[in-house]
């Protein structure tokens, strides 16, 4: 279980020991339901319009791998009764066809609602739950586990370096105070969005906390001056928000409590760059849970979960 943005899918996938770089991933929040059926379980030729050929589904396609799939709390019923036959059974048909294709394949599922409440309410299956939740990771928030805010720094500015081809980049003193001493309201995700955006601007041999976005406060005076401090908190407000609402002006103006106007005046006073924090910039309500459904062994077509 882990907030929005607390690196459940990093974790759910270093457990089940795939490969980050080969798996499939659905985010099931992000595709439309009429979408979602044959993306995750492929489709026919003249399935539907503009269906030209036939097309093998995120399921199908991680035969003998692993297939992640985010944010299955907000899959829909309909669907969730299909994959449960789908876990089940180990066979799947494809949206507009009738003949069963057999599959073997690690289920990893991440979702950031409390499952328990969903299915109390009826919008979750409980028989799915059991079937996929035979090993569940609870991720804490970055804000409880400050020991890790360094390390996932330090490997994403490596990551980073490494995607952009920048000369990998160490961080500065005053970087690894900040990144300390930050509450990290969005978690990994601003995490990495601030990392990334650093890799990308700093100029120089190593990150700073300006490069990041963040103040260090130190023992400069400057700090006890009150017109300071409130323009850094009206910043570092406008950030989070930002961050929380994955770059949306109008949720991050709706959380300030601002009108997207006054929003867009508070970037351009503060030099905030809004795409830095959307949701395609990187690539999570209180709690979320990382669950590994494990391959079935040769022979095995009862899936794991019982």
């Amino acid at each position: 279980m882990s907030p929005g943005g607390a690196a459940g899918c990093t974790l759910a996938v270093a457990a089940s020991g795939a490969c980050v770089a080969c798996r499939p991933n659905c985010d099931c929040a992000a595709i439309p339901e009429t979408l979602l059926e044959s993306e995750l379980f492929g489709y026919e030729k003249g399935a539907f319009t503009g269906a030209a050929k036939r097309t093998a589904g995120k399921l199908e396609s991680a035969e003998g791998g692993t297939v992640f799939l985010d944010e299955i709390g907000e899959m829909p019923p309909s669907l969730q009764a299909k994959l449960l036959r789908v876990v089940q059974e180990r066979t799947v048909e494809r949206v507009g066809g009738r003949v069963p294709v057999s599959l073997d394949f690690r289920l990893v599922c991440a979702t950031n609602r409390n499952l328990d409440t969903l299915i109390g309410n009826g919008s979750f299956r409980d028989d799915l739950f059991y079937r996929i939740s035979e090993v569940s990771i609870r991720v804490p928030p970055l804000r409880d586990r400050q020991g890790d805010s360094l390390l996932l720094a330090q490997f994403l500015l490596q990551q980073h370096s490494e995607r952009f081809g920048k000369p990998t980049r160490g961080l500065a003193p005053d970087a690894i105070r900040a990144i300390q001493a930050y509450r990290w309201p969005g978690n990994v995700r601003e995490l990495e969005n601030r990392i990334k955006g650093a890799v990308i601007m700093a100029e120089g041999a190593v990150v700073t906390a300006s490069d990041l976005g963040l103040e260090d406060p130190g023992d400069d005076p400057e700090y006890l001056n009150l017109r300071t401090a409130r323009q850094r908190a009206e910043a570092q407000a406008v950030r989070q928000a930002l961050a929380v609402a994955r770059g949306n002006l109008s949720r991050a103006a709706e959380l300030l409590g601002i009108t997207r106007p006054t929003l867009y005046d508070l970037l351009g006073k503060h030099g905030i760059d809004a795409a830095q924090f959307g949701r395609h910039a990187t690539q999570a309500p209180e709690a979320a849970t990382a669950s590994v459904q494990p391959a079935a062994p040769p022979g095995d077509t009862t899936g794991g979960g019982e």
